[in-house]
């Protein structure tokens, strides 16, 4: 199929599934699902355009299985905190900003699915890979697990801190979240370079650069760590405050000796 109708294939149920998300969030309140969503969207493109591609056999299935776990792990780990907590405070101050101006939240819910097909380049790129030989496919998975893996550790930290009732209020600093303010971000950056890995040799393989490209870029300057740290300095004040000062934004390293 040419590359440019997978990618329309994929816009189009990735802007039909964002439609029944937004529908979820007007009936419960909570946009939180968008994050959901946009993590299975990504993943299930990596499964369509494994599926719909021209490329050798053993590339599609580890971008199939590859691409689709990663988007099902993350996507479980969003759903159980937009199903058990209130409504982040991201999407609150939206909520507030946009005086719950429905079609706002439309748009957004209808941007996060141009997002979907912007993340899916790196997923065309290795569906078109023709060449099996070398040692990219093992390179590929020994990448995928070190992202996968680490984020899946720095969640499961984060998630027993938070579960501990005395710890509210308070920065988590236990594990990798010592040496990171966002070891799960880091690490889902890096899990990117397993599509480049899968890419080499494809005619358009230098689309799977535009993973870690662009992950960088909005986790470093707009979606990821500018809103989440907003979120933190307003809950938790000072104790991140010296957090910030203390510890790396996003590239794990050891931690400066500052009083909190």
């Amino acid at each position: 199929m040419n590359p440019w109708w997978s990618l329309l294939a994929v816009w189009l149920l990735a802007a039909a599934m964002m439609t029944l998300g937004w529908q979820w969030q007007r009936v419960r309140g909570n946009a939180g699902i968008v994050d959901v969503l946009w993590a299975a969207g990504v993943g299930g493109s990596a499964v369509v355009l494994a599926l719909i591609g021209d490329g050798a056999w053993p590339t599609r299935l580890a971008l199939a299985v590859l691409g689709g776990a990663w988007g099902i792990r993350l996507a479980v780990h969003l759903w159980k905190r937009v199903r058990g907590e209130p409504e982040d405070g991201r999407y609150q101050n939206l909520r507030a900003h946009w005086r719950g101006d429905q079609w706002k939240f439309f748009a957004f819910f209808q941007f996060q699915a141009l997002l979907i097909v912007l993340f899916a380049l790196p997923f065309l790129a290795a569906a078109r890979n023709p060449d099996t030989s070398g040692l990219w496919l093992p390179a590929a998975l020994a990448m995928w697990l070190l992202g996968v893996g680490g984020e899946s550790i720095a969640d499961a930290q984060l998630a027993r801190f938070r579960a501990d009732p005395a710890h509210r209020g308070r920065t988590c600093r236990d594990g990798l979240w010592r040496y990171s303010r966002h070891p799960n971000y880091f690490f889902e950056w890096l899990h990117w370079f397993a599509y480049v890995c899968l890419a080499v040799g494809s005619p358009i393989g230098w689309l799977a650069w535009s993973g870690p490209v662009v992950m960088y870029v909005f986790l470093r300057w707009i979606s990821g760590i500018p809103f989440t740290e907003a979120q933190a300095l307003r809950s938790r004040g000072e104790d991140y405050r010296a957090y910030q000062r203390s510890t790396p934004m996003l590239i794990p390293w050891f931690p400066k000796r500052t009083a909190r």
